[in-house]
């Protein structure tokens, strides 16, 4: 149930066995109650004096006349205080009445009267009614009964309209914790994001959106560890663009820049989710493989990525090398790099000479010339090459 929706004993949980307990507190008993009925029609009588006169009292607090405000919020104040005083001396003391003294308090916090503030209206009040006792009632033991009822009374009352300002109090602590966590939560998903993006940003290369050389080392020693835990091969291509600054000195930079990310994307699209694909610098770039042989690095790997350069450049070869370690005996993360790269080094002499050595008119007509692709492996060239 929505809390609008029940009344403030039901959300306080004031029941009639704790009205009865609080009145035991005070020791408010029957004849008490009937003190209090006895002089009800005395005060019914002098009702709007006692009004009067408690408002031209408590208008004369600057703080208290202020909070009041002006005349409409006068009478309906005057009104309210009619009925409580009234209320005093009708001899009901039962959960409407409760519930009307907790609505007093809720209304006197919201409206932002202070405790002492309030206190200080009860005393006023109670000696207004005092004043009466004392000039009407003869008798001193029935007036000192009448008045010792009053306290009593008043004292139940105050517990009440001090429930619903701690009650209130407590609600707003909440809120504004329950806001702040909210805040802080908030807060801390936007310093995770951003730091995230921050980490993003510094371990990818901007221009090709692959990873950057700076944590090669580092994820490359985290990949051959997991690998040695699970006796898996691992495998590292290296590539490299061939005669890229031949190519950026003639057509441009920018153009050099659309090359190197055209190779970016090609990597990205023919990688499995679980490689890592690195610019190394200029236009080399480094993949590691985990769990994948060279043979397969070779087969899937090369033939998807020569696809795919080729529908996007012309005019530009790269050239490549694969190493692989493992599974029983494992090269460091910087030796494995190395050899990658002395490998593809090799390859990339080894086709130079080839084509040095191969001169025919076919491979020198334009439709023929530089189609983008990785070399094809030629192991015997390259022995030639290395030895």
């Amino acid at each position: 149930m929505l809390q609008t929706e029940q009344t403030l004993f039901e959300q306080m949980r004031i029941t009639e066995l704790e009205i009865e307990f609080r009145k035991a507190l005070f020791s408010f008993t029957l004849a008490d109650v009937k003190a209090l009925l006895s002089f009800k029609p005395i005060i019914e009588e002098n009702i709007d004096k006692i009004v009067d006169d408690f408002y031209g009292l408590q208008t004369s607090v600057s703080e208290i006349a202020l909070l009041i405000g002006d005349s409409d919020t006068l009478a309906r104040l005057r009104t309210a205080q009619r009925r409580y005083v009234l209320d005093l001396f009708n001899g009901v003391y039962d959960l409407e009445y409760v519930n009307n003294r907790l609505r007093i308090g809720l209304v006197h916090k919201r409206i932002g009267v202070e405790p002492k503030l309030y206190l200080s209206a009860v005393h006023t009040l109670k000696e207004l009614i005092y004043a009466v006792i004392n000039k009407v009632i003869q008798d001193d033991m029935q007036g000192q009964q009448i008045r010792v009822a009053i306290d009593k009374l008043v004292l139940f009352d105050v517990t009440l309209v001090f429930d619903t300002y701690i009650r209130s109090l407590v609600s707003e602590i909440e809120n504004a914790k329950d806001k702040a966590e909210k805040y802080a939560q908030s807060m801390e998903s936007k310093v995770k994001e951003r730091t995230q993006q921050l980490e993003e940003l510094s371990q990818t290369d901007p221009l090709t959106g692959l990873l950057n050389v700076r944590h090669l080392q580092e994820t490359a020693t985290r990949i051959l560890r997991a690998a040695q835990r699970r006796a898996e091969p691992v495998s590292v291509i290296y590539l490299d663009v061939d005669d890229f600054k031949l190519f950026n000195d003639t057509q441009g930079h920018r153009s050099g820049d659309d090359v190197l990310c055209a190779v970016a994307q090609a990597i990205k699209e023919s990688t499995r989710s679980e490689d890592y694909s690195f610019r190394y610098g200029g236009d080399e770039f480094c993949i590691i493989m985990p769990n994948c042989r060279e043979v397969q690095a070779l087969d899937n790997f090369v033939t998807r990525f020569n696809q795919k350069i080729k529908q996007s450049l012309r005019d530009i070869s790269l050239s490549y090398g694969i190493v692989e370690t493992g599974p029983y005996d494992y090269d460091d993360a910087n030796s494995l790099i190395h050899k990658a790269d002395q490998k593809m080094y090799s390859f990339k002499r080894a086709s130079k000479l080839q084509q040095q050595n191969t001169v025919t008119a076919n491979e020198i007509k334009p439709e023929n010339t530089h189609q983008a692709e990785i070399h094809p492996i030629q192991p015997q060239v390259i022995k030639k090459a290395v030895e």
